[in-house]
């Protein structure tokens, strides 16, 4: 079985083929720029048809499904969903959810659709994971019609990469997911932390936007909401451009002009206070949702790090695990150090509680997910 796995941006396509017998990817690629100036590519259907030649010229000419990203499933969808016309309108429908990122995935849905016809597509969602928390974890406390009538609720995202490394851990300590409690924490230019009872999310740090959290690249994380209503006050800002300034002018880059943590770490190196003080902060907000996180769940089995920088750097991670001793976080240092390739683990050998460094696969989550509502649809 083949399955091409879909993540349509604004401007971009990131596709994989893997081969379902062995998950391994046979071809994959990123077009990008698309509908930009002077891009070769003008649309989505222009970018899906070249990935279709990239795939033909590697001999890849038989798709049996396709899986597609979609970043926001609102509480309609907890599990991936085989797409119809009811599944596109529902997905249409939480555009407000998700202004930046469903349209585009409608977008790639509805070529995909059109370039190959009769190929069962499934739509994989960010949020679909995190539709077990309680509502002790979701509500926010807001007037009761603001969620009756509006959705107003955490959401959370990153389900697909929280999911896949939560299941790889199980496999790596040989264990039933069913039977872990896990931190799982997403660190990348996008951050979140996910706190997992038995298997099933319990509460994370994204809300009801991706915006709400951890420090990450260029989003301000938890900040006090009357903080909108002073900057529109005080300097006159309109209601678009504060949401712009929290989402694409702050966090690391607000913090010391950088968002990318490589560039943090190499100015802080040279001196610089405020890069010093954004590796410190974020290390600081992920430190404090494992303490919360610890509190929710009772007694924790593994902490996992994966994401860009949760898979990379050491130092961050070295940070973060720093006196935690009383949610019995011991790491070893020396471990930590050394960089591996697959799963490694870093607590002293005489800790109970796992500290794990996991790659994620989120294409590989989604390609699984594909395969299984195929064989749901058939039996």
């Amino acid at each position: 079985m083949k399955i091409l796995v879909l993540n349509a941006g604004s401007s971009s396509i990131k596709y994989q083929v893997f081969g379902m017998e062995d998950q391994q990817v046979l071809v994959g690629g990123l077009l990008d720029r698309i509908g930009e100036a002077g891009s070769e590519m003008a649309s989505h259907d222009e970018a899906l048809a070249r990935i279709i030649l990239h795939l033909q010229a590697a001999g890849i000419t038989d798709i049996d499904a396709i899986g597609h990203r979609v970043v926001h499933g609102g509480e309609q969808f907890k599990q991936p969903a085989l797409i119809d016309a009811a599944v596109v309108d529902a997905i249409r429908a939480m555009i407000p959810l998700a202004p930046l990122h469903n349209p585009a995935n409608l977008a790639g849905i509805e070529v995909a659709q059109r370039l190959f016809p009769g190929i069962p597509q499934v739509a994989v969602f960010d949020t679909a994971f995190h539709q077990t928390m309680p509502p002790v974890a979701f509500r926010y406390a807001v007037p009761v019609e603001l969620y009756r009538e509006h959705k107003v609720r955490r959401y959370g995202f990153h389900g697909t990469s929280h999911h896949y490394v939560a299941q790889q851990a199980a496999a790596y300590l040989q264990r039933e997911l069913a039977d872990l409690n896990l931190i799982t924490l997403h660190l990348g230019n996008g951050c979140s932390a996910t706190a997992i009872a038995r298997g099933k999310s319990v509460d994370t740090s994204m809300g009801m936007t991706p915006m709400e959290g951890l420090v990450m690249g260029t989003r301000c994380g938890d900040i006090d909401p009357a903080l909108h209503f002073y900057l529109q006050r005080e300097t006159g800002l309109s209601p678009d451009a504060v949401e712009s300034l929290f989402n694409k002018q702050s966090g690391l880059k607000g913090l010391c002009g950088v968002g990318d943590m490589r560039e943090v770490q190499a100015l802080a190196d040279t001196g610089d206070t405020d890069a010093q003080l954004a590796e410190a902060m974020f290390a600081y907000r992920v430190k404090k949702y494992i303490g919360a996180y610890s509190a929710v769940l009772g007694q924790v089995d593994a902490v996992i790090f994966t994401g860009g920088i949760g898979e990379h750097s050491a130092r961050i991670r070295a940070q973060v695990c720093a006196n935690l001793q009383v949610f019995g976080v011991y790491p070893d240092l020396a471990k930590n150090a050394v960089h591996t390739a697959g799963i490694m683990a870093f607590q002293q050998e005489t800790a109970t509680l796992k500290l794990l460094v996991i790659p994620t696969n989120e294409e590989l989550e989604i390609a699984r997910s594909t395969a299984q509502q195929l064989f749901l649809r058939r039996s």
